[in-house]
């Protein structure tokens, strides 16, 4: 590796042949892969592609510092969370003035009663680079706390427990485990998922009992079938414990009584290729969300003796071919329904009887509305967020007897914060294939004129199903108040749509994705949202896929580009059954040892196109104990640009060495990271930047 003072590291070059049933490709960066992390010249390289980052953006740095202090100035240092009942208690986590980590705690009698602290985080994390609590769980006498931790940011958590009489932690700890868990009846056993160390894929579900070796926990099932994710869970009525196998397009469930000393597991309904499924239990039925003869779900209902008998099942919500079946929340006296529609997320509620459904009403063009802590099954009220471009989260609870809905916290917003000076706007933006992409965008009214002038980020993810909802972000006022457009694209391969707005983004579908994204970007170029020199596009993940796909397809389109722990060399990794996660993800991009997956993936990867042609500038990140997507494959994808890209348009990566997939921990410290993206892209963004 060679490297002058402001010079650009080097990768050497070493040739590896990466064999497939269908040829050999040659991989000259490959051996920055290492396992193990511990390799002199791979950190040696990744070290100085962090250096070079820092030099690099030296001269921003006031500007950075800027920034940083404009975000977290808007952030209200004291707070808490809206707290919510569960078997008695009032739950909740609050920070204090300066707190990096929040404290949970808990409120007997009502939600101002005296406090008891459940975990302290910041004395968890106190000496730690990275720390995050996956799950916390109360006992159902609430003497005890189940609670899994990551001290690494390898999603590999430890499952630990604290007496919530005398406040100690208890000895037991069971490592490398699933974040969530779920006690059994006797408040002296807990359920967990074992995670392998090597593929991260939890496979088995074990029982710890408090007091013994985790050595010899029993198994009460165990997954055969490697494209599966397994969890643990409790219905809301707390009467049946419940095991959850789903690939990306089949489910399993089993259950087993809550009072079950034995904890046996019976199957609900067996798998079938192609039908998902999810449950919940209330009085004296199951309530079945099912994609069964419905593509965008449909809710149905069955009795005990019924659970796998499937066409004796009732339907309760019959599935509409406009109308996504997001989810569904169960009481008593009737079923709080997520739904979305014409892109955008809904909560409706349907009695059991009597009284007419109705959609809980909203206002503004584009929004996310969903449902929040609900734990009791007997309530009358339901809680539910909503959130927009120009509206912080906000909870409220609605009283569904009445139609009274209560405001219980807006998030503050602090400075001269107000939503009136900014506009926001849902457009259905023309693909090339007849198409239309909602795309959420949000302005500074006074800053912004429909001429071409403005400058525009552009954000996408368009994978797994997971839709990119028009929600509010406080940081991204520093772009706005600087004139900026912000928009959200919902390319295919996202389900904002419904199920096959999603299935025509992935597969052999998946260029459907990239194609939406770079066509609303010209789309709202063309029609004067933004000005053609001044683009920027952000993504991470398997969003980082998609701008890193965009930068090879539409080099010209876009002045920069900002790529987050960017899934890059898909090929290469989904030839690699020992790469966490990766037998889990055939059902999202192919199985790459069939021709036409790999054929087609090959057309696509990012890593495997770069091509000496110019490219925009490039922001990337990567974490070096990223489970998701490994540090090496961004580490790669830069070494390659550095070598082939015909222009000398600033690229750095910034490498995060002890944190994972989502960057570091802490409530402000990522924002750092934040505030630097934001310097680059406002740098580039300087008229008369070619």
């Amino acid at each position: 590796m060679n490297q002058g003072p402001l010079s650009p590291p080097v990768a050497a070059i070493r040739p590896h042949e990466v064999h497939s049933p269908h040829g050999v490709r040659v991989d000259d960066y490959y051996w920055l892969r290492d396992d193990a992390r511990t390799s002199t010249d791979v950190l040696e390289y990744l070290r100085a592609e962090d250096a070079y980052r820092v030099a690099m953006t030296a001269a921003w740095k006031p500007l950075e510092d800027q920034l940083y202090r404009e975000i977290v100035g808007r952030i209200r240092q004291d707070d808490s969370s809206v707290p919510y009942r569960d078997n008695g208690w009032w739950y909740l986590h609050r920070y204090d003035t300066g707190d990096e980590y929040p404290v949970y705690a808990r409120r007997a009698g009502s939600a101002d009663g005296p406090e008891q602290v459940l975990l302290d985080l910041r004395e968890h994390a106190r000496g730690l680079e990275y720390y995050d609590v996956g799950s916390i769980e109360v006992s159902h006498d609430n003497r005890l706390l189940a609670f899994t931790e990551d001290v690494v940011g390898r999603r590999q958590y430890r499952l630990r427990f604290k007496s919530l009489e005398t406040g100690e932690l208890l000895p037991d700890v069971v490592p490398d485990v699933e974040e969530g868990v779920v006690w059994a009846a006797d408040n002296r056993r807990v359920l967990y998922v074992e995670k392998d160390p090597v593929t991260l894929l939890g496979l088995r579900v074990r029982v710890h009992e408090l007091g013994t070796d985790p050595a010899h926990d029993p198994v009460v099932h165990e997954e055969s079938d490697e494209a599966f994710y397994t969890s643990v869970g409790l219905t809301k009525d707390r009467r049946y414990l419940l095991i959850d196998s789903s690939s990306t397009v089949t489910t399993e469930v089993r259950y087993a009584p809550l009072g079950d000393p034995a904890l046996v597991f019976n199957v609900f309904l067996p798998r079938s290729r192609g039908h998902e499924y999810s449950v919940d239990h209330v009085g004296e039925r199951w309530v079945i969300r099912s994609n069964w003869q419905a593509v965008n779900f449909r809710l149905l209902e069955a009795s005990g003796e019924n659970t796998g008998r499937r066409e004796r099942w009732h339907e309760l919500v019959p599935h509409r071919d406009d109308v996504l079946v997001a989810g569904f929340d169960v009481f008593d006296n009737f079923l709080a329904i997520e739904e979305r529609v014409a892109g955008l997320r809904k909560v409706r509620i349907r009695p059991w009887a009597g009284a007419r459904e109705f959609h809980i009403d909203s206002d503004e063009p584009a929004y996310r509305m969903a449902l929040d802590a609900n734990e009791e099954v007997d309530s009358e009220i339901v809680r539910y967020t909503y959130t927009s471009l120009t509206t912080p989260r906000t909870t409220y609870d609605y009283d569904t007897r009445t139609g009274e809905r209560v405001l219980l916290k807006r998030e503050p917003v602090l400075g001269d914060f107000d939503p009136a000076q900014y506009e926001t706007e849902y457009l259905w933006v023309p693909a090339r294939d007849g198409e239309c992409v909602p795309v959420a965008i949000v302005y500074r009214r006074s800053l912004f004129r429909r001429d071409g002038s403005a400058p525009l980020l552009q954000y996408g993810y368009g994978a797994y199903g997971i839709s990119s909802d028009p929600l509010f972000s406080s940081s991204v006022l520093s772009l706005l108040d600087r004139g900026f457009v912000y928009a959200i694209a919902q390319v295919r391969g996202g389900q904002e749509r419904g199920r096959r707005w999603y299935d025509a983004g992935r597969l052999l579908e998946k260029q459907h994705s990239f194609e939406d994204f770079i066509d609303a970007t010209r789309w709202l170029v063309a029609e004067g949202y933004a000005d053609a020199k001044r683009v920027f596009a952000r993504g991470g993940s398997a969003g980082g896929l998609l701008v890193a796909a965009a930068a090879n397809m539409a080099p010209g389109l876009y002045r920069g580009i900002v790529a987050h722990v960017p899934f890059v060399d898909i090929v290469t990794t989904m030839l690699d059954e020992s790469i966490p996660l990766t037998t889990n993800e055939y059902d999202e991009w192919g199985d790459p040892n069939e021709r036409a997956f790999y054929d087609y993936m090959l057309s696509y990867s990012p890593y495997d196109n770069v091509t000496a042609q110019e490219y925009p500038a490039l922001y990337v990140t990567t974490g070096l104990w990223d489970s998701q997507v490994q540090y090496y494959e961004p580490a790669k994808w830069v070494a390659k640009l550095r070598r082939l890209k015909t222009d000398d348009r600033l690229l750095v990566m910034r490498v995060n060495m002890e944190a994972g997939h989502g960057g570091k921990s802490g409530r402000f410290e990522h924002l750092h990271e934040v505030a630097e993206e934001y310097a680059f892209i406002l740098d580039q963004a300087q008229p008369g930047r070619e």
